[in-house]
This record gives C-alpha cells, structure tokens and sequence, in this order.
C-alpha cells in the first residue's frame, strides 16, 4: 500500500468505484463540481487501485473541513483512515488553515478522536431534496 499521499492522481470514475464499494446506495455522481472547490485531498492506493479517500474543502481563510472520508472496506481498522486525516490536516496546515472541522454521526466519535479531533458544539440543518 502506498502512503496517503496529498494531491495525487484522482478520477471521479475510481471515486465512484471507491464509494459503491464503501456506502451501500452510492449513486454515480459527477465529481467535477467538488474537484473545483476542494482546497485538497488526500489518497492511498493499494497495487495502483484507489482504496483510502479524503476530501478537504475550505473557505479561503482560517477554516477547513474534511469531507468524504473513505476507506475501501477491504482495508478497513488498520489505521488506514487515521493517516489520511492526519495528513490532510498536515496539508490543510501548510496551506493556510488554523482550522479544521468535521461532521460526522456518533458512531465515528472514537476514529475522529484517534484523528486528533475533539468533540464541539456544532449545527445542523436539514435543507432537503
């Protein structure tokens, strides 16, 4: 397996490859739009496949937020994932951001810790589709 590695090749084919693999209900979806706004991203790849994701988007100044944070379940709780948010937290730190945030469900309390996070008060709105 390669080491999480910060911008590297990525195609919005094997993110969709990545994600039907990963979350039950994927849909394919036209990366382009995220490609355009992220601030960076982070993958891992094992024998050239995409198997670790992560997307960081930002908001042009002190803020930044992980999204998207994948990892193909074939490698699943081996660190995987915890690498690739501390480097894109590394990243995001070379880049300009005294900030990093991230949403995520309780179930992922504990990873996000492992990952350096502490728990806030934050919002959430519902804007429907």
């Amino acid at each position: 397996m390669t080491a999480p590695v910060v911008e590297g090749p990525l195609t919005g084919a094997e993110l969709n490859e990545l994600f039907h693999a990963s979350w039950p209900g994927h849909r394919d979806t036209d990366f382009g739009p995220v490609f355009a706004r992220r601030l960076l991203h982070v993958t891992a790849r094992r024998d050239g496949r995409l198997v670790g994701y992560v997307n960081v988007a930002g908001d042009g100044g002190a803020h930044a937020f992980v999204l998207d944070t994948t990892v193909h379940p074939d490698e699943r709780r081996r660190g995987l994932g915890v690498a690739l948010v501390r480097k894109a937290a590394e990243a995001a730190r070379e880049r300009g951001a005294h900030w990093l945030h991230v949403d995520h469900e309780p179930h992922l309390t504990g990873f996000y810790a492992a990952c350096g996070f502490r728990p806030t008060a934050a919002g959430l709105m519902p804007l429907g589709r």
